[in-house]
C-alpha cells in the first residue's frame, strides 16, 4: 500500500503536542503515519453544503456510471473525482452564502444557517460517502441493473418497473443490516485497520492541509491544475469521442496486414491478443480497471505478470499449439456462446413460454461452446477462489487470528476513543432495516415471482449465505485489504439445485454476493468515518440515503436507455461503430445462460465440454501451499512470499468485458505515473497525480454525454476511413474469424 501523505511531526513530537497516552495510539504503524489523532466535535456536518452537493454528486455520478454502463468502454466515474472537484465548490459555497441565522418551524429554538462557517473536512468526507453510494462502490452501477438488462435486451422478456426497482433496492441495503451489528467486531478494534482507506485519508489530508512551499519555487494550485486539466480532457474527447473514433483503438498490425484473420487475431485490441495496438482514449485506459493512476505500483506489477503468462502464452499455446476445446472453431477472444459449428447460439431459442429450459430444444439445438479463451477465465476464476482461502489462511491466517483476538481484548484506540463523543447508532435502525429489506424482498419473490422467478426460500437460502460470510470476509478485507467474492459459489449453488432457471440464478447470485458485497463496502466506509471523526449517525443517514437515491437513478437511466436506443445490447444489429454494446451486461448475461438456463451440470459437469476446468479448484487450492513451502524452504528468499497467486491468477479477471488493450494502456499508464513520476518527480506526483485522476475522469465522462445528446441522439454520424457507421473503427474487422477448416461465417474468409 502506497501512503501519499505522511505527518509533518514524528509520533513522540506529535504526542507531546496532541496530549495523546502512547499507550491509545494505533498499533498499525500505517495508520499512525496517515490518520490524525485529534478531533474538532464543534465542527458542523449535517450543512446545506453537504446535503446539496452530496445529493448531486450522488445522482450525478449514479447517472452517469449508468449510462457509460452500456458503452463499449464504460468508464466508471469514482468518489475521488468527486472528492477533488467539490472541495473548490464547498470553499466557493461558503465563500458566497449568506451566514444569517434562522430558525425552522417544528425545530424550537434551534438556529440554522446556509453558511456555519469555513467547508471542512467532515462535510468534505460524507460529500464523499455519497459520491461513493453513487458510484455504487467503486462497481459503476448497481449490480442488479443487470438483470433487468438481461431480461429486457437478451431476453427479450419484460419486468415491471417497480419489480425491477424493488430488486435493485433491496440487494443494495439488504446487507447493510447486519453490517451495522458487526461494527463492534469490525470497526471499532484497532487491528482491524482496512488499508484501503488511508489512501483516501491521505488525500483527504492533501487538499486539506495547507500547500507549503518550502523550495520557493512557484507552482500552479491544485484547483488551476485541475480546472486546465479537466478542459483539456473535455475537448480532446470529441475527437476519439466521434471525429476520429479509430483513435480508442489503433492496431499497427492490423493496418499492415488488412486481409489477414491471423494477423487481426494477434493484433486487435479488442477482439485479439492486442500486440501492437495502442490507445489515444482516457475512456478506453479506465475502463473497466479504473485510473491507473490510482493503483499502486506493486498491483499492477502483479496484474501485468498474470495478463502476460494468460495472454502472451497460456492463450496462444491452447488455440494455435493445443486446439483445446476446437479453439480454432471459434474467435480467440469473445464471450459470446457458441454451437458445434462456430455459430452464435440462438439462446432465445431454447427457452420455453415459463422462462425456463425448453430441453428437447436444445437436444435439438445441442451443447453450448465457449471460445477457449472465455472458457479458460472460468477455470482461472475457480482456481482464483480456491487460492484465495489457501493464499490467506497460509500466509495471513496467525495475522488474522491474533488481531481479531487482540481486537476483542484490546484496549480502545485514540480513535474508538474520540468517537465515543458521539451518540451511537441505536441497534434497533439496524435491526428494522435488515427485517424491512427481507419482508420486502419476500414480497418481491411471493406476490411477483412472475418477474423475479426465484421462490422465496431462495431469498432467506442467499441472504443466510451472505450474513455467514460477511464476518470473515470483512476480516480479511481489514487486515490484508483482498476481498474473495461469492458470485462463482453462489451461481454454482444455485445453478446445482434449480437448474433450467436463469432469472431465479441471477437473483440468487445478487441476493448472495452483492449484499455480502454491500456489507463489506459499508464497513469500509464506516472505518473511513472513524478515522476522519464523522458522528456514526450521519454517515448512516448519507450511506443509506444515498444507495436509495442511487439505486432510483440506476434503474431509470438504465430503463431510458433500455427503451430509447434500436437493438441496444446486440452488436450484430446496431451500427459497426455504434458504443452501446454492453459488454459487461453480455458476460451477465452468459453467466445466466451457463449457470442458470442451462446450469452447471450440462457445462461443467458429466453431460457437458468443460467438466475439465473443475481441476482449477484443486490447483487454486494447492498452489499457495507450494509457494508458502518454498518460503519455509528458503526464508533468506525474500521474494518468494511476494507470489501473490490469486492476484496472479486473477489478473485478468475483468476479461471479459474487458479486452486486451484495457490491460496494456491501464499497465503501461500506471507505470509511467506510479513508478517513473512518483521515483523521479515525487513532489510533483504528490501534488498532482490524483488531481490529473480525477479531471481526465470528468473531463471524458461530460463530453461523452454532450456528445450523445448532441449527435448520438439523432444518429448523426461522419462517414470517413476513421468514422464510419458501417466499418468497425478498430479496422480489425477479420480478428473475430474462426480459423477451423470448413467452418462458415458470415464476413469471414473459409479454409
Amino acid at each position: 500500500m502506497e501512503i501519499e501523505a505522511t505527518p509533518k511531526l514524528d509520533d513522540q513530537k506529535k504526542l507531546k503536542e496532541d496530549g495523546v497516552d502512547e499507550s491509545e495510539l494505533s498499533p498499525i504503524e500505517e495508520v499512525r503515519l496517515t490518520v490524525p489523532n485529534t478531533d474538532d466535535p464543534t465542527l458542523p456536518v449535517w450543512t446545506f453544503r453537504m446535503w446539496s452537493l452530496g445529493l448531486l454528486s450522488c445522482a450525478l455520478l449514479s447517472f452517469l456510471n449508468q449510462f457509460f454502463g452500456y458503452r463499449t468502454e464504460p468508464l466508471v466515474i469514482t468518489q475521488i473525482t468527486v472528492q477533488v472537484a467539490t472541495l473548490p465548490i464547498g470553499r466557493f459555497m461558503a465563500s458566497v452564502l449568506p451566514t444569517t441565522k434562522f430558525r425552522i418551524p417544528g425545530f424550537g429554538s434551534r438556529e440554522f444557517s446556509l453558511n456555519p462557517g469555513p467547508f471542512n473536512i467532515k462535510e468534505h468526507v460524507l460529500i464523499t460517502i455519497f459520491a461513493n453510494a453513487g458510484s455504487a462502490f467503486g462497481n459503476g452501477t448497481a449490480y442488479a441493473v443487470g438483470i433487468v438488462t438481461i431480461i429486457k435486451a437478451f431476453y427479450g422478456r419484460s419486468i415491471s418497473f417497480f419489480s425491477g426497482w424493488l430488486l435493485i433496492i433491496t440487494t443494495q441495503v439488504m446487507g447493510y443490516g447486519w453490517a451495522g451489528l458487526l461494527r463492534k467486531y469490525v470497526v471499532e478494534p484497532a487491528h482491524m485497520w482496512w488499508p484501503s482507506t488511508l489512501v483516501q485519508i491521505s488525500l483527504f489530508r492533501t487538499l486539506h492541509e495547507k500547500e507549503e512551499n518550502t523550495d520557493g519555487k512557484r507552482r500552479i494550485s491544485r484547483v488551476k491544475f485541475f480546472v486546465i486539466v479537466l478542459i483539456c480532457s473535455f475537448c480532446w474527447n470529441v475527437v476519439p469521442g466521434y471525429l476520429f473514433m479509430t483513435l480508442q483503438s489503433i492496431s499497427l498490425v492490423c493496418l499492415a496486414f488488412p486481409h489477414s484473420v491471423t494477423a487481426h487475431q494477434i493484433g486487435s485490441g479488442m477482439n485479439g491478443l492486442g500486440i501492437g495496438s495502442f490507445t489515444l482514449d482516457w475512456a478506453t485506459v479506465a475502463s473497466f480497471l479504473f485510473s491507473p493512476l490510482v493503483s499502486p505500483f506493486f498491483a499492477i506489477v502483479n496484474v501485468f505478470i498474470g495478463y502476460a503468462l494468460i495472454i502472451y502464452l497460456v492463450i496462444p499455446i491452447s488455440y494455435w499449439g493445443l486446439n483445446l476445446y476446437n479453439a480454432k472453431t471459434f474467435p480467440i477472444f469473445s464471450s459470446d456462446l457458441f454451437t458445434v459449428q462456430g455459430q452464435e447460439y440462438e439462446i432465445t431459442s431454447i427457452v420455453n413460454d415459463k422462462f425456463e429450459l425448453d430441453v428437447d430444444a436444445y437436444k435439438k439445438f445441442g451443447r453450448i461452446h465457449l471460445s477457449t479463451f472465455f472458457a479458460l477465465t472460468y477455470g482461472f476464476g475457480f482456481a482464483t477462489i480456491a487460492a484465495t482461502v489457501t493464499h490467506v489462511a497460509l500466509f495471513y491466517g496467525r495475522e488474522i487470528y491474533s488481531r481479531y483476538k487482540a481486537s476483542s481484548k484490546e484496549k480502545a484506540d485514540i480513535h474508538t476513543r474520540l468517537m465515543r463523543n458521539y451518540k451511537d447508532i441505536p441497534s434497533w435502525w439496524f435491526y428494522l432495516l435488515l427485517a424491512g429489506s427481507i419482508l420486502v424482498g419476500l414480497a418481491l419473490t411471493i406476490f411477483l415471482k412472475k418477474d423475479v422467478q426465484m421462490p422465496w426460500w431462495g431469498l432467506i437460502f442467499a441472504a443466510a449465505l451472505a450474513f455467514l460470510f460477511t464476518l470473515p470476509i470483512s476480516i480479511i478485507t481489514a487486515t490484508t485489504n483482498q476481498t474473495p467474492g461469492l458470485n462463482i459459489i453462489t451461481e454454482y449453488i444455485m445453478g446445482a439445485i434449480l437448474p433450467g432457471q436463469p432469472i431465479t440464478n441471477v437473483c440468487f447470485k445478487t441476493y448472495g454476493y452483492m449484499s455480502m458485497a454491500q456489507a463489506v463496502s459499508f464497513l469500509s466506509d464506516f472505518k473511513l468515518g472513524h478515522y476522519m471523526k464523522v458522528p456514526p449517525r450521519s454517515m448512516f443517514l448519507v450511506q443509506f440515503i444515498g444507495t436509495v437515491l442511487a439505486g432510483t437513478v440506476n434503474i431509470g437511466v438504465a430503463w431510458w436507455l433500455l427503451n430509447s436506443i434500436d437493438n441496444i445490447c446486440h452488436k450484430d444489429l446496431l451500427p459497426a461503430n455504434s458504443p452501446w454494446t454492453c459488454p459487461s451486461d453480455r458476460v451477465f448475461f452468459d453467466a445466466s445462460v451457463i449457470w442458470g438456463l442451462v446450469g452447471p451440470q450440462r457445462i461443467f459437469g458429466s453431460l457437458g465440454e468443460y467438466s475439465t476446468l473443475n481441476w482449477f479448484f484443486l490447483g487454486g487450492l494447492l498452489g499457495p501451499v507450494v509457494v508458502w513451502l518454498l518460503h519455509k524452504a528458503f526464508p533468506s528468499q525474500t521474494w518468494i512470499p511476494l507470489i501473490n497467486l490469486p492476484v496472479l491468477l486473477g489478473a485478468t479477471g475483468s476479461m471479459p468485458p474487458a479486452s486486451p488493450l484495457n490491460y496494456t494502456s491501464w499497465i503501461l499508464i500506471g507505470i509511467i505515473f506510479n513508478f517513473f513520476v512518483f521515483r523521479y518527480r515525487k513532489q510533483w506526483w504528490q501534488r498532482y497525480n490524483y488531481i490529473l485522476s480525477a479531471a481526465l475522469d470528468a473531463g471524458v465522462a461530460f463530453m461523452t454525454v454532450l456528445l450523445y445528446f448532441s449527435l448520438g441522439y439523432e444518429n448523426k454520424n461522419l462517414n470517413w476511413w476513421g468514422a464510419d457507421p458501417k466499418v468497425l473503427p478498430e479496422h480489425c474487422d477479420l480478428a473475430t474469424c474462426p480459423t477451423a477448416k470448413g467452418i462458415k461465417v458470415e464476413g469471414c474468409p473459409v479454409f
